[in-house]
């Protein structure tokens, strides 16, 4: 028996559809898994999403299984090594953002928040359900467009209005699963 999927889950590719199945609009309160995705979100800027997961692993060795401490300690000689890395996307404004991040993210730690509370403050700790029909999904929200600004002005990049409204998707703060689809909340 096939499970009805949203339209966009690639059936052809089984990490795909694994994503679709057990990550895509589930609630993620992982630190380190947040911090991963929002940065698998800007790599994937201009690019497919399959693309990105399809290098995903690859990602995690590069960038030493998305441990801010280290990353955010990266010099010129390991931004080299990345950009010589065929396993991930060898984009140098990407791999800097990447950095860049990291730093934002352990300055967030040190004023006493987490990843996780500062994103889900913006939700009421609650997962936004959409009753989405297959291909009405919009690309952003004015809530995405909210966080994305306040993200920019913390120092993070990559953070387009866009990339966060996918990256809310992707860690469960919506679930913008198709109503038709086995995912989606109800």
């Amino acid at each position: 028996m096939t499970s009805t999927r949203c339209a966009w889950a690639n059936m052809a590719n089984p990490r795909y559809v694994d994503y679709h199945d057990h990550e895509w609009g589930t609630p993620c309160h992982d630190e380190n898994r947040l911090f991963e995705m929002l940065n698998l979100e800007g790599a994937q800027a201009g690019l497919s999403w399959e693309t990105i997961l399809n290098k995903r692993e690859n990602y995690r060795l590069a960038f030493d299984g998305w441990d801010a401490e280290k990353i955010a300690c990266y010099d010129d000689a390991r931004v080299a090594e990345l950009l010589a890395n065929p396993g991930i996307v060898r984009n140098r404004l990407k791999v800097a953002a990447a950095i860049t991040n990291a730093k934002a993210y352990l300055r967030l730690r040190e004023e006493g928040s987490t990843l996780d509370q500062y994103l889900w403050d913006w939700v009421g700790g609650k997962p936004i359900v959409n009753r989405w029909e297959k291909g009405e999904r919009p690309a952003k929200t004015e809530l995405s467009d909210r966080i994305s600004k306040d993200l920019a002005k913390r120092g993070f990049k990559f953070v387009g209005s866009t990339i966060i409204y996918a990256y809310m998707q992707a860690i469960g703060m919506v679930d913008d699963h198709d109503v038709a689809c086995f995912r989606h909340a109800g």
